[in-house]
Order: structure tokens, then sequence, then C-alpha cells
């Protein structure tokens, strides 16, 4: 990963909630570190190329399994990260069962969650899906990156999208036809997204079905964490130059 591909300390902003020092810290810890070996990566690169110029072959080969090798570390710790972020944002009760939130994660990660999300979705009998992709409002030039490429990805799947009234969520129909969304929940997460969901002190207005509605969503973040380690190991192969998405 080349330094102007490299994201700087986001922790604080890509989490959808009060998070604790501690999660913010190792967020950070996790993307500063595979940030660290691309920069050691592409240094290595660099050398590798001047050596072969200069007739070195064997130093250069030397050099560029030194590069490789820092590469796979950077994917590993930015798998990590995408696992942590993806857990904490998406965890029982910080979005409704119809929302995924993608806060967070870079670009390439994020789409790979959403086809997988889109897969899991429509295989249950879902018929829509909220997609929390923020507003841009921390990125360079406040620029939203991760809602294009989730249009790519609806654009794709021959799905109809629109923006929601909050401009940092997306509606997405699963069923194939015209975009209507439903009526909005209420409560669940907060940060540059998604109003809509189940706070977690629904239950004690709703005895009767908190315990099944409890059931479903710990169901759903099971399918969830499945996917999560499904799609990651794809995403390494796609992390050769992405930038983060808010």
């Amino acid at each position: 990963m080349h330094e102007s591909h490299q994201m700087g300390s986001i922790g604080e902003k890509a989490f959808n909630h009060s998070s604790s020092n501690d999660s913010e810290a190792e967020y950070d810890r996790l993307r500063d570190l595979a940030r660290a070996e691309g920069s050691k990566r592409g240094a290595c690169f660099d050398r590798s190329r001047q050596a072969y110029e200069s007739g070195d072959g064997a130093t250069a080969h030397q050099l560029s399994e030194e590069g490789k090798a820092h590469g796979a570390k950077m994917a590993q710790y930015n798998k990590q990260a995408s696992e942590f972020i993806f857990r904490e944002n998406n965890a029982n009760g910080r979005v409704p069962d119809d929302t995924i939130d993608l806060h967070g994660q870079f670009v390439e990660e994020a789409e790979d969650i959403l086809e997988e999300r889109i897969k899991y979705a429509r295989s249950s009998g879902q018929t829509h899906l909220h997609v929390i992709v923020g507003k841009g409002i921390h990125s360079v030039n406040h620029v939203q990156k991760i809602k294009p490429r989730v249009e790519k990805v609806c654009q794709e799947l021959g799905l109809q999208y629109t923006t929601e009234p909050n401009a940092g969520v997306m509606y997405v129909n699963l069923q194939g036809g015209p975009v209507n969304p439903p009526p909005q929940s209420h409560g669940g997460a907060q940060h540059g997204g998604y109003s809509g969901g189940n706070q977690q002190n629904s239950g004690q207005q709703q005895q009767g079905g908190y315990q099944q509605n409890a059931n479903n969503n710990n169901n759903q973040n099971d399918e969830l964490e499945k996917l999560a380690k499904k799609f990651l190991p794809k995403i390494i192969r796609k992390l050769e130059g992405c930038c983060v998405v808010m």
C-alpha cells in the first residue's frame, strides 16, 4: 500500500455508537499496524527495483520477497480491523435486522461485505436492506466513498436503490422491483447514519415479544459473523490500493 492510499487515525469516527476508548484504540492500532506494514512493503519494492536496475538480481529478489511478506502482514492486520469494526457496529441491539453498517470499512471491504450480506438477506426472505454508508463528513473533501460502491453493487445485481432522508443511509429493494421504502423504525444506530432500529431498552415495553426478537437477532448475528469469516479472505486479495470509507 503506497502512502498516498493510506488513511489517518479514524477510530472514533468509525463507530456508530459511543465506543469505549479501548475499542477505539484497538481499531486504530490494527489499522496503524497495517499502514506501517504497507509502508515497509513499498520501501522494499522500491529498493528491489533499484537493485534490479543496477544488475543485482539476487538482492532484488530478496527485497521483493521481503516486500511480499510485509504485504501479507498488512492484509492480515486490515482483516482483523475489518472484522473488529464489523462486529462492533453490527452487534445485537445496535442496528435492526434489516440493516448493515459499513462504517470504518475500506471501500473494497465494504463491497465484499455488502455482496455477502445481500446474498444472506435474499436467501432468508428479506425484502429490503438499509445500508449505512456514512455522509462523508470525515472523508477528504467530504466525499462519500462507500455510497458509490454500494450503488455499483446494486447495479451489477439489478437491484433498485435510493438514498433515504438521512443522506448517510441507502435503501435497497432486494426483490428487484421499484423502490418503495417502508416507514423507518425508531432508535438504534446514530453515528453518521441510520436512525432506525431497536433500542436495547425496548424490551421493557414489549415483554411478550422481546425474547423472540432477541433470539432472532442473535441468530442473525451468528450468520453475519459466519459471513464475515467467509468474505474476508477474498478481501485480502483485493486490498492492494484501497481508500478509507466513511
